[in-house]
């Protein structure tokens, strides 16, 4: 079984941060030698979440409660709760299916007197052209905050220079994962200096926490392997476990209540110097095959279905969605040929105000029923994403049986 995802850290990686849980340099430090790796590293930060410093940005912005800040249709939940959180109305953008981002139409029409800002997110591994938002901003002065937590492809990216906010993830799922920590740059020296002053008085995240994510880590990648993969598949269904849902829960971060409490802290020591690790041994050549790969893998399927996103450049096909009319038997026919295909359940679509109905965002709810994600990583051998095209051609279009001729027939004499 191919898993769906494979985590982007190496076991020496896990090691290496397991003994860091113990013996680690002084935090403060090590968060500068990261940031230094960015080329803008004076108006760079680092937090222990994109939903860190995103909290930790609308803290320090004070923006008017009631304020309207227009998003990208797509996010992850916990965006929105965010904004609510800091009195903010979320205004759902909806999205074109070539780019999965917005035109530059769609967030003009969205514009009213009570918007304050704008959210803007590369998804899936795609990175759109931001620079309509920025004139559009410009014009109406509005804040623009671009969401790169799916869109890293290395450090000669820190965001559109003339943004606001851009943010980094390197969670658990994301490339060159750290299992936890993101990378803000802010324009704004003095707003950046009013962020760093306000972490620091956050508490600390323990080490010992950061050691048992490391361990939950290590257990989910000896799972994804391909024969403990579909050992563990077969022993779900065997026994009648959701084997799906366990794997979306298991990989959720900061699951439960009390989220302003949990992404309100500052990255523990052994975090700081797992992030320092990998981005000194980032490989921009692996990442560059791979989205080559993907670019292949687009061509043989993009004329018997929509692969949404990819007219985004550059694209590092962090994960390969496709649109179906039936998801479930496309899922069911890739898990038998041995691809662990999901339609995901940690997106949402953002929900108009009671007062702007217009603002529905349609294509993106038709999105999320008929995505399924394939199973797409840089491991992913090349004839084996054949194969797996493959089968998704297969099942959408099916090729009839040839019909067998008549007992006594010509053909049978």
């Amino acid at each position: 079984m191919w898993s769906r995802k494979r985590f982007d850290i190496s076991w020496r990686d896990l090691m290496v941060g397991a003994a860091r849980v113990f013996f680690s340099p002084e935090p403060d430090g090590t968060a500068r030698r990261v940031e230094r790796f960015w080329p803008d590293p004076e108006h760079t930060l680092v937090c222990l979440s994109v939903r860190s410093g995103f909290d930790l940005l609308l803290e320090t912005l004070n923006l008017p409660r009631g304020s309207e800040v227009l998003v990208s249709a797509i996010t992850i939940p916990h965006m929105v709760k965010i904004l609510e959180h800091h009195g903010l109305t979320p205004v759902p953008v909806d999205l074109d299916p070539a780019t999965m981002a917005p035109t530059a139409d769609a967030w003009r029409r969205a514009v009213t007197p009570a918007t304050r800002a704008i959210l803007v997110a590369h998804l899936f591994g795609g990175r759109i052209d931001v620079t309509p938002i920025l004139e559009l901003a410009q014009r109406h002065k509005l804040y623009v905050f671009e969401d790169c937590a799916q869109a890293f492809t290395g450090f000669e990216y820190a965001g559109h220079p003339e943004a606001d906010v851009s943010m980094f993830s390197f969670g658990a799922i994301k490339s060159t994962t750290a299992l936890e920590g993101a990378v803000l740059r802010v324009r704004d020296g003095e707003l950046l200096a009013r962020m760093r002053t306000a972490q620091a008085g956050y508490p600390r995240q323990g080490r010992l926490a950061f050691g048992r994510r490391l361990l939950k880590y290590g257990l989910l990648k000896f799972l994804s392997f391909r024969p403990v993969a579909g050992f563990f598949v077969f022993v779900c269904r065997r026994v009648g476990c959701d084997y799906d849902a366990w794997v979306n829960g298991a990989v959720r971060g900061f699951p439960g209540a009390d989220l302003i409490a949990k992404i309100r802290q500052q990255p523990p020591a052994p975090l700081l110097a797992l992030m320092e690790r990998r981005f000194r041994r980032f490989n921009a050549e692996r990442w560059q095959r791979h989205a080559a790969k993907g670019r292949e893998l687009t061509v043989r399927l993009n004329g018997a279905v929509l692969c949404p996103g990819t007219s985004s450049t550059p694209h590092n096909y962090w994960v390969f969605p496709v649109l179906v009319d039936e998801p479930p038997r496309l899922i069911e026919q890739l898990v038998r040929s041995g691809y662990d295909a999901t339609q995901g359940v940690s997106l949402c679509v953002v929900p108009p105000p009671a007062d702007r109905s217009e603002q529905k965002a349609c294509f993106a709810e038709e999105f999320l029923k008929k995505v399924v994600f394939l199973p797409f990583y840089p491991e992913l051998p090349t004839r084996r994403s054949q194969r797996m095209a493959a089968v998704v051609l297969d099942t959408l279009n099916p090729q009839p049986l040839p019909e067998k001729p008549a007992v006594g027939s010509a053909e049978t004499a």
